[in-house]
């Protein structure tokens, strides 16, 4: 349990610093203080876990004529929605809400990269045994 704790709380450090970073290099996205920061983290995370999943599920569709780009629209409405909500964080329209929601993501698949743990490398077979993929029978490896 304290383990998943952790993970939430170092997930929303993430968020928060990349709004942090948002508000310094995208004109346009202020926050007033820490806790309006946190606040703006604590609910982009709710979103992503609530929100996302259903609007990406009914906007599938435009999602792949765009080829992917959908995707970051999403993520710009969500961060303007954001704004609205939580008092002393303003975006000033959709192409700031645009840049922030790129800075974010960047910035949560930048520090995610960086802290993963690396898998450990897969064991040898035992002696007399092939390795995967090594001939050795007619098994498929799925």
């Amino acid at each position: 349990m304290a383990s998943s704790f952790n993970q939430l709380l170092v997930r929303w450090l993430i968020l928060a610093l990349g709004v942090l970073l948002a508000t310094r290099l995208i004109p346009g996205i202020h926050c007033d203080d820490f806790g309006t920061l946190i606040t703006v983290a604590a609910l982009l995370s709710l979103f992503n876990a609530v929100l996302k999943p259903l609007l990406v599920f009914f906007t599938l569709p435009f999602i792949l004529l765009t080829m992917g780009l959908g995707m970051v629209v999403i993520n710009a409405l969500l961060f303007r929605l954001a704004a609205h909500l939580v008092a002393g964080f303003t975006v000033a329209g959709f192409w700031s809400a645009v840049g922030g929601a790129l800075v974010v993501s960047a910035t949560n698949f930048i520090v995610s990269r960086l802290t993963r743990k690396t898998p450990p490398p897969p064991s040898a077979p035992p002696p007399g045994r092939p390795a995967r993929g090594e001939g050795g029978g007619d098994v498929i490896d799925i």
